[in-house]
């Protein structure tokens, strides 16, 4: 062998061998992405549950969890810019061992679904990540509904997936489901934490939901990927490899359902209301015999309803967020209870028919009776307040209709 050839084929040699060390040091297969998700916790923006996705390429010592869930309390006008539907969220990049630190801490567990992506779509899938966890890209409008921590994560995977994603029938066409039915199945057991989302969100929540829109719940999600399908070249093949339970807590969704010694536990929405129904029974029955119209009670009263009649109003006219620009309760809690108040009390003081009485119960009583064909999904606590209402406007009738005889 001449000595030219010897070279050639050392240089041949030397060259396929770096190929190899750059090829297993950027090896895609190497890479594993998966979708956490994370059990439900004891505050109200943590009762849905938590979606993140894990990216680990130990040969490079990365072990990151990207998470859009990031937000920050001391934002300027934080409430106002919330109520108006304006809040902003962020995507974050969190070392693997301080998240799931964090959700030992809080007794949450975490289910881990590795997915099964081609290298080529692994490199996508983060470049994606990589690109949106830039400064100017980070930050996204949250939609509690459309455009959240579980959606963010679903549509990254679904853009680096080269072939056709399949999804499972989540739920049969008669157990079809609505946004309040996915709400009422997380706040089980935090009754206050429903009424107050059951008070903003009107009609539209109780809409029929495709599937695809049930995945807003993260565990929605995650039961979707567990039984989905990538369709590459004809060939279907699952898209999660492997699932796991990496932090095991064993308290969801137990918690959801028991009850504790709190006395906001005991004293539900229904039993203060019910509470406040024979109160205010009584002391109207006590007014009409003594022929007191109790208009510092009424002041009260319908002060309280106009003021949740103005949020209400409020969120139709202005807010943002999903499902709110249509609510029937403002049949029962509107603005001019608070408005209207001044002239009631003058005429109530007076002794003098108040019209705003009479209209009052007119539309209350037709609430009440039509309650049950509403295209709206009310808290039954509302009803005793209702109630509540009905019998102050109508006692007050009664008073002038006797002051007249």
């Amino acid at each position: 062998m001449n000595k030219r050839l010897r070279y050639s084929l050392l240089f041949l040699l030397l060259s396929v061998t770096a190929a190899i060390q750059a090829t297993t040091k950027h090896e895609p297969d190497s890479i594993r992405l998966s979708l956490l998700t994370c059990a439900p916790g004891e505050e109200i923006y943590s009762l849905f549950g938590h979606t993140a996705i894990r990216y680990e390429e130990p040969k490079k010592g990365i072990d990151v969890v990207f998470n859009y869930g990031l937000f920050n309390f001391n934002t300027p006008n934080f409430i106002l810019r919330f109520a108006l539907g304006e809040t902003d969220y962020e995507l974050g990049a969190t070392p693997y061992q301080r998240f799931t630190a964090e959700y030992e801490y809080f007794e949450r567990s975490v289910w881990e679904q590795e997915l099964n992506l081609n290298p080529i779509e692994k490199q996508q899938l983060i470049r994606l990540l990589e690109e949106n966890l830039r400064p100017e890209n980070r930050i996204y409008r949250y939609n509690f509904f459309y455009d959240n921590c579980a959606t963010r994560p679903r549509d990254k995977i679904e853009e680096a997936i080269q072939g056709q994603l399949i999804y499972p029938q989540l739920c049969k066409a008669e157990e079809q489901k609505t946004f309040r039915d996915i709400v009422h199945q997380y706040t089980t057991g935090h009754p206050w934490a429903q009424f107050g989302i059951d008070f903003c969100i009107g009609g539209e929540a109780d809409k029929p939901i495709t599937d695809r829109q049930m995945m807003f719940a993260p565990f929605y999600l995650k039961n979707a990927f567990e039984e989905a399908e990538i369709n590459r070249d004809s060939i279907n093949q699952p898209l999660v490899s492997k699932i796991q339970k990496i932090i095991d807590c064993e308290q969801w969704p137990k918690q959801n359902s028991e009850t504790g010694s709190d006395i906001w536990d005991v004293m539900t929405p229904l039993r203060c209301s019910l509470l406040l129904l024979i109160l205010i029974s009584g002391a109207t029955i006590y007014g009409i015999r003594q022929r007191k119209s109790l208009w510092g009670l009424d002041a009260l009263l319908f002060s309280a309803a106009g003021i949740a009649g103005c949020i209400i109003t409020f969120l139709v006219l202005f807010s943002q967020h999903p499902a709110v620009s249509t609510n029937y309760l403002l049949f029962v809690f509107h603005p001019l209870e608070l408005f209207c108040l001044p002239f009631v009390i003058f005429k109530e003081r007076k002794g003098q028919k108040s019209w705003y009485h009479l209209a009052n119960s007119v539309v209350l009583t037709l609430f009440i009776v039509l309650f049950p064909v509403i295209p709206q999904r009310i808290d039954f606590a509302v009803l005793p307040l209702a109630l509540c209402l009905l019998i102050r406007s109508a006692s007050n009738l009664i008073l002038t209709y006797k002051k007249k005889k």
